[in-house]
């Protein structure tokens, strides 16, 4: 079985699935490409997904501005404070406070502290740039010029993060947060699956890798594909307030990725993360957010119906900076109400060890420029649920895994990546816990008598497809 299963590694590495290139082909304003006016037919498509509820929509759009203002306010007067800091200890006990939920929950992000010991956090950046200094011709990043993002996912400090005990515990806590409206869905929160990403090592004075405001996840997406429109029901019946921004049920069969975009990611992720490899704060190059996870989501999916200067609905075909097969960005211009330049506030001062989430659909950007005097350094990692989509790519991620191509979302997926590395990880080191995470290895995953019908289906799938 397994020499059959290695045989099927070769044989997938041979064919490119994704185009070459690096972190710029995923973002219009990087690139400096101008995108094509929308066809007509998303004009119907907005016809169609508001028909009989034009009013409520109306008035609706009417209560969020106001009530945008006030969060406004608030952040305005806040600024980085806003964002929920937990310590680690309190989420391996299990004792969170309500009031640090709850702020979670409302802000969408959140700071958890000493999730991996100081030193082992700065001993992981050490190893990547022994790695990136052992194969100095062969390591792609952006920009060219003063490298920022690099195109590895399978360094050794990379894979030692993603299996650490410390990192799928707080993952776990995380996908807590989270439930699905219908208990028949095939989702579990109990057990975290990894997803390979990129690492950043951004230097002081870099002003290349500038992300603007921003969110991951498709575009035009959110409003044509019929089941991630579903996840927006309630706004898209003029009921905002309803909509829950962690009610997973409509998100397990949406399709964000309609374009085979080159930064589509195709796993659903409860949260986005990154697990901190340095000291930065505010204005170091680090992370930005606009912590109203539901109001700015309601903005987004609001804004293409509207006119902003008049309030007046608005049914011809643009979908404002939505570009088919890129992410969503934003800027003051198209999402005018989100005051961008007040609500994009960075991440508080984090050490190494500190791992930052924020949800899926959050407004999120970087520093433009790295103002301090150390490196702003993190290695991406997500938390994602087990889902029968997540279980189908993580079988596909982990025959890129063992053949050290570049994941199937990403740029050169399909090819040799990072085949012939020196310093290359080694499989058989990686504890049974982070493998299993990963698909590999024997260790399945238990079914419990408190799971819901839907979770226990799951399980049961993901242990038969992946170790049966």
């Amino acid at each position: 079985m397994k020499n059959q299963f290695l045989s099927s590694c070769r044989r997938a590495v041979s064919t490119l699935t994704k185009e070459a290139g690096d972190i710029s082909s995923v973002f219009p304003s990087l690139s400096g490409k101008k995108p094509d006016p929308l066809p007509p037919r998303f004009a119907d498509l907005k016809k169609s997904l508001i028909k009989g509820n034009e009013e409520a929509l109306t008035a609706s759009w009417q209560r969020l501005l106001s009530s945008l203002k006030r969060e406004i306010d608030e952040i305005r007067s806040e600024g980085s404070n806003v964002v929920p800091s937990i310590d680690y200890k309190d989420v391996a006990a299990g004792t969170v406070s309500q009031t640090k939920l709850d702020a979670l929950r409302h802000r969408g992000t959140a700071v958890i502290r000493n999730v991996v010991p100081k030193q082992e956090a700065t001993a992981l950046k050490q190893q990547a740039q022994e790695y990136i200094a052992a194969n100095p011709s062969r390591v792609k990043a952006f920009p060219p010029d003063n490298p920022a993002v690099y195109e590895l996912y399978w360094t050794p400090s990379q894979v030692q993060a993603r299996a650490h005990p410390n990192l799928l515990k707080a993952q776990s806590f995380l996908a807590s947060l989270w439930h699905s409206s219908d208990p028949s869905s095939e989702i579990s929160t109990t057990y975290p699956l990894t997803y390979a990403d990129r690492f950043r090592i951004r230097r002081p004075g870099d002003a290349k890798f500038a992300l603007g405001p921003h969110t991951d996840g498709g575009s035009v997406e959110r409003w044509e594909d019929p089941e991630y429109s579903r996840v927006y029901q309630a706004i898209l019946r003029g009921q905002w307030e309803e909509y829950d921004p962690f009610d997973a049920r409509h998100r397990i069969d949406a399709k964000m990725d309609m374009y085979n975009g080159a930064g589509a990611c195709s796993m659903f992720r409860l949260f986005q993360g990154w697990l901190s490899m340095s000291s930065t704060g505010p204005g170091e190059g680090t992370l930005k957010v606009c912590p109203l996870v539901r109001h700015a989501t309601a903005y987004l999916i609001l804004r293409p119906f509207f006119d902003a200067q008049t309030g007046k609905l608005n049914l011809d075909a643009t979908f404002p900076n939505s570009v088919p097969g890129a992410c969503q960005e934003y800027n003051t211009e198209t999402h005018p109400d989100l005051d961008l330049e007040t609500t994009m506030v960075s991440m508080p001062q984090v050490e190494p060890g500190d791992y930052v989430a924020w949800h899926c659909d959050m407004i999120h950007a970087v520093d433009k420029e790295h103002r301090g005097k150390g490196d702003s350094s993190v290695l991406y990692i997500p938390a994602c649920a087990m889902t029968k989509s997540n279980i189908e790519f993580l079988n596909r991620q982990r025959i890129s895994a063992l053949r050290y191509s570049p994941p199937p979302d990403f740029p050169g997926a399909g090819g040799n990546g990072e085949v012939g590395f020196t310093d290359a990880v080694n499989w058989n080191d990686v504890g049974k816990e982070g493998k299993r995470a990963m698909g590999l290895g024997n260790w399945t995953w238990d079914v419990t008598p408190n799971m819901t019908e839907g979770e226990r289906k799951i399980v049961e799938e993901g242990n038969n497809a992946l170790f049966g």
